[in-house]
């Protein structure tokens, strides 16, 4: 699959309706970068919610912090684009650290308590972006991408194949840390945490441990990703800070499969794209009318997300 898509812009297919040129058109590949980016994203935030059964409001702070902070890393700093993504990966970790252990500390009251203590921190992120302290953060117009900074292969419509290939990248590195940790003992007893925390105390493991583990892990591939979405999009935006910019994460991850292999993945690119395309159409349907619509369909036709439909039917031919 991976190798597929690393293919893709050596080809000159045309998809009508679907795209507006031939796949190596750089508007394509700009689509498709997207769509790869959020797929990570995804697969990424699915490794607290659907392994280890964490539901966090505040996972846009980590990727937001990844753009702004990559951003700013190379404008204040004077740093290029690879040392400024490894030092804010470095502080997002290190963040994620603090904030993961706080919001950890109040899963005595609940789930809905560790939720909204990430809420809340991530509605102060996205405040704070807004105010635009000492003209940082753009406020709500943003920082564009510092080009000064960037490769020059990264730069210009011309090398859009290049940034596709980073998003295909991005995208890959958390399949492999996901699928392989997931694999190992400790994602085991994250499955364990999920279905029944007291049996994993009981048993001699600390949950807490293991919980602030997926949820650093899950943060420091957010904050990753949030250093690609710059490039990919060009800036950093205060939309990616927002509460909203979660839930939609949300929405991908039970669109495609909550806890399974492939679910994030393709719940991530086939909402992006639903909602990049639909806009196109605007002046014939609503484009947050039609992608809710669809998504209620895809709910009621796929409780267990859209990957469940292979298994259903693998079921009734058996």
């Amino acid at each position: 699959m991976f190798l597929l898509l690393a293919l893709l812009p050596y080809s000159a297919l045309e998809v009508p309706v679907l795209l507006d040129g031939p796949l190596n058109a750089p508007g394509s590949l700009q689509l498709l970068a997207l769509c790869l980016v959020f797929a990570g994203l995804a697969l990424g935030y699915d490794l607290m919610f659907g392994r280890t059964g964490l539901l966090s409001f505040g996972h846009a702070l980590y990727i937001a912090g990844g753009a702004y902070g990559t951003r700013l890393a190379m404008t204040e700093w004077g740093l290029t684009l690879v040392p400024a993504a490894l030092l804010t990966l470095l502080l997002g970790t290190l963040a994620a650290v603090v904030l993961g252990a706080i919001s950890l500390r109040t899963l005595a009251l609940g789930g809905i308590g560790f939720a909204m203590v990430t809420l809340a921190f991530a509605q102060a992120g996205s405040l704070l972006v807004g105010r635009n302290p000492g003209g940082l953060t753009g406020g709500e117009e943003g920082l564009p991408l510092h080009a000064a900074g960037v490769p020059e292969a990264f730069v210009g419509v011309a090398n859009t194949v290049h940034v596709y290939w980073l998003a295909l990248g991005y995208l890959t590195l958390v399949a492999a840390v996901v699928w392989g940790v997931t694999a190992r003992p400790v994602g085991r007893v994250w499955q364990a945490i999920r279905d029944n925390e007291q049996r994993v105390a009981v048993l001699g493991r600390d949950p807490f441990r293991y919980k602030l583990g997926a949820f650093v892990l899950a943060s420091a591939l957010a904050v990753l990703g949030g250093a690609v979405h710059l490039l990919v999009t060009a800036g950093a935006t205060p939309h990616s800070s927002t509460p909203t910019f979660t839930l939609t994460l949300l929405v991908m991850v039970v669109l495609g499969g909550s806890g399974t292999r492939w679910g994030p993945v393709v719940g991530g690119a086939l909402f992006t794209f639903l909602d990049q395309r639909l806009a196109a159409f605007a002046d014939v349907a609503e484009p947050l009318l039609v992608l809710g619509t669809l998504f209620v369909l895809a709910v009621y036709a796929a409780p267990g997300g859209l990957v469940s439909l292979r298994a259903r039917r693998r079921g009734r031919t058996a």
